[in-house]
């Protein structure tokens, strides 16, 4: 029998049956046409699991502009997903929005590689950002102690779609670049010719390193 291997970056994301705080989902296909990202967390009822939920909420709407779903996950039951996000809202202020999967048979986080067993039986701190075509375009990897940067993973979807758009490549820090400020990088020529009219067509360090605003 041929051994299964987690998804990589450019891979199809696997098609999943899940069960949430929000009923049965099939991913990807439930968000085709939209970007989604799945982020799992190691445990319900955790400090620094809390702090990511309330901060991934706090910019619920700065997602969703960027036509960008969340789903959380962890290896809780469901009726735990609900009693956690009831004292959030109880006892923060804060309501979910977004569904939580269930993934108390492990079946989700085996497929995923989310256990990682250096790190104990809980799913690590993993981001999977999929493109509206279902294709997985990063994967980011936290251990259980270290929370989440979520500017971050809104900086990754920003930069992408301004890749797709223009294909351009994105700068180190963008749009805060300590080069380019927040210009972004052309694609390096691949032909003598192409490489000499880079330097008069853009501001260039060299005809490898050409950038522009957009």
């Amino acid at each position: 029998m041929e051994a299964t291997r987690m998804p990589l970056i450019g891979d199809r994301f696997p098609t999943l049956e899940v069960m949430t705080t929000q009923g049965k989902k099939c991913l990807p296909d439930d968000y085709k046409g939209k970007w989604f990202v799945l982020f799992s967390h190691p445990a319900d009822f955790t400090p620094v699991c809390t702090t990511e939920f309330v901060a991934f909420q706090k910019r619920y709407d700065e997602f969703r502009k960027l036509n960008t779903e969340l789903i959380g996950l962890s290896v809780d039951q469901v009726f735990s997903h609900i009693k956690w996000v009831e004292w959030i809202e109880e006892k923060l202020g804060v309501k979910i929005e977004f569904p939580i999967i269930a993934d108390d048979t492990g079946k989700v986080s085996q497929t995923l590689g989310l256990i990682h067993p250096g790190k104990g039986t809980n799913t690590v701190r993993a981001v999977f950002i999929v493109d509206p075509q279902g294709i997985i375009r990063a994967i980011l990897y936290y251990p259980q102690e270290l929370g989440r940067n979520m500017d971050e993973i809104l900086r990754m979807i920003k930069g992408f779609q301004v890749s797709d758009k223009h294909g351009v490549a994105i700068p180190a820090n963008w749009p805060h670049n300590e080069l380019v400020g927040d210009e972004v990088i052309i694609p390096p020529a691949t032909d003598v010719e192409t490489a000499k009219k880079r330097l008069q067509e853009y501001d260039c360090y060299d005809w490898w390193f050409c950038h522009k605003k957009l």
